[in-house]
């Protein structure tokens, strides 16, 4: 008797195990495919920067995210917290090594879409205008190029297209010669963490004499 009144409950609680065990494995699928979709939207928005910035915000208050958010948002650059493991992720699908020591504690990715200069100079002149301590620069992207904190300063410093076409367009050699004093010390920079002696470079660009020496901002052509 003791059996038959026994086994009744032996079954629901098995019954009612199976049920917990299918709506774990229910849950577990959904978060999988959130990670999933996660990770291919941060795919994506590798695939469409032409720069990206990592930038640790420890402190950093909601007024001055939103405004920053609100900044980003007119220079048409994105700013997004993401999860580093969601990051390292995308990161292995595309192949790009070199920013793993980057992925630790609360990071913010500042992409850039439009002038490779556009994502570090909105986070670099934020930080010093606002003279921030809670808000740092760690190192990025330049298209496939990893750049360090040094170097992201550097493309941050250099004009952008924008600002070349209307120096050029107001005076070609008063131009020149401002394009070429804001480019010496980023030519060096870029050049040392390309591997390249960046004085020999620099003294390249100095000693030509030709004003259109680089980049010709009106066909788009290296000369």
């Amino acid at each position: 008797m003791i059996l038959i009144l026994l086994c009744p409950c032996a079954h629901a609680q098995g019954f009612l195990l199976f049920l917990a065990g299918r709506k774990v494995k229910k849950k577990m699928s959904k978060n999988l495919e959130i990670k999933k979709a996660a990770v291919a939207e941060i795919v994506e928005k590798f695939k469409s920067a032409q720069s990206m910035v990592v930038c640790s915000f420890n402190g950093l208050n909601v007024e001055k995210v939103t405004e920053l958010r609100k900044l980003c948002r007119e220079k048409n650059v994105q700013y997004c917290v993401l999860k580093n493991r969601l990051v390292l992720r995308a990161m292995q699908e595309l192949g790009i090594t070199g920013l793993e020591n980057l992925m630790e504690g609360p990071n913010a990715f500042v992409f850039g879409t439009g002038d490779v200069t556009d994502a570090p100079k909105v986070i670099n002149q934020f930080i010093e205008k606002n003279k921030l301590q809670s808000l740092e620069i760690k190192g990025g992207l330049m298209g496939e190029e990893v750049l360090d904190a040094k170097g992201v300063k550097a493309i941050a410093a250099l004009p952008g297209r924008e600002e070349l076409l209307a120096t050029l367009h107001g005076d070609e050699k008063t131009g020149a010669r401002i394009i070429a004093s804001a480019l010496q010390a980023p030519i060096r920079q870029i050049a040392e963490n390309a591997g390249v002696d960046g004085s020999v470079v620099y003294e390249k660009i100095r000693s030509s004499k030709k004003v259109g020496f680089g980049y010709n901002a009106y066909t788009e052509e290296y000369c």
